[in-house]
Parts: structure tokens; sequence; C-alpha cells
């Protein structure tokens, strides 16, 4: 493939040092809510096990990963998976890589008989939210001032879409 066209692929445990690196690097107030990953910290773990992902790559180089699951562990839910971690590289924006890796997570989930996505993304994220807009995702719901980031109060924007949209 083009490395101007992302590889999108399911995680390897082996990827676990470069998407920790990926989420460091990336880390910034306008997407998250947690102090910065630790260098030494592990991306894969109990909760958190590498199937979970999926990997862009440019030119054979990690850019990014997303990683969707069930929102609950209830039975009631299942036909629901949301969206909890996305991060492409800064090197690797404006390549589709991001788009690239919410179709193809929407796709993961159908697949696994999903018949919705959502996800949550911070107020003040416009980027992350026009890419979600893109992808066909509407918000479903706004928890105002839910955050306080950096000094500031952020909104808690949920936003959802069918599955096939």
């Amino acid at each position: 493939m083009s490395p101007d066209h992302p590889t999108i692929r399911p995680a390897r445990s082996t990827d676990d040092a470069a998407l920790v690196a990926l989420d460091r690097a990336g880390w910034s107030w306008l997407s998250e809510v947690a102090p910065r990953r630790a260098a030494d910290s592990a991306m894969f773990g109990d909760t958190c096990p590498a199937d979970d992902f999926l990997v862009a790559e440019l030119g054979g180089r990690v850019v990014g990963y997303v990683r969707q699951v069930p929102p609950t562990p209830l039975v009631s839910n299942r036909h629901v998976r949301q969206i909890r971690g996305l991060q492409v590289s800064t090197d690797a924006r404006g390549h589709g890589v991001g788009r690239a890796l919410v179709e193809a997570a929407c796709a993961a989930a159908l697949a696994e008989g999903a018949r919705r996505m959502t996800l949550r993304v911070l107020g003040h994220n416009a980027p992350a939210r026009r890419l979600y807009e893109r992808c066909g995702f509407r918000v479903e719901g706004v928890l105002p001032d839910e955050f306080l980031l950096n000094g500031a109060y952020v909104d808690d924007v949920l936003m959802g879409r069918p599955l096939p949209d």
C-alpha cells in the first residue's frame, strides 16, 4: 500500500511500546482527562487487551490506534460498542489515518453484531469532533462542565451513530 494510505490491522502484543509512545507524544488537555501516561507503563493489560485495538501503519510504521469495546458488561447492552481511545501521530495527521481507524472500528463492531457505536469527546476538542461528524457521529448529549482541566471547565460530549451508517 502507498505510504500516503494507512494500513489498518489488529494490534499485536508487540505493538505495546509503540502505542505507549504514541499516547505520550499525543497527550494534551485538549483530548485527555488524566495525566500523561508514564513512559514505562503498558498499554495492554488484563482489562485492556491487545484484542480491543486496531493499529494504523503508514510506510510500515505504527502511526495510530483506535480502541473499541462494549460500553458495559450488561447483556442488554451487547449491541453497542464504544470508542475508548483514538490517537494519531502528529506527523501522520492529514493522511486519512483517523478516519480510517474510526471506520475500521465501526466495521469491526458491526462484524461482532453491534448495531451502534458511541464515544465521548471533550467539548473543546474541535478537530476530533469534526472527524467524528465526518464519520457519521451525531451529538446525543452533553454533560456541561464535567471536567476541570488545566484550570478550565470542559463539557463531556456524548456522540453516537448507527451501524451501518
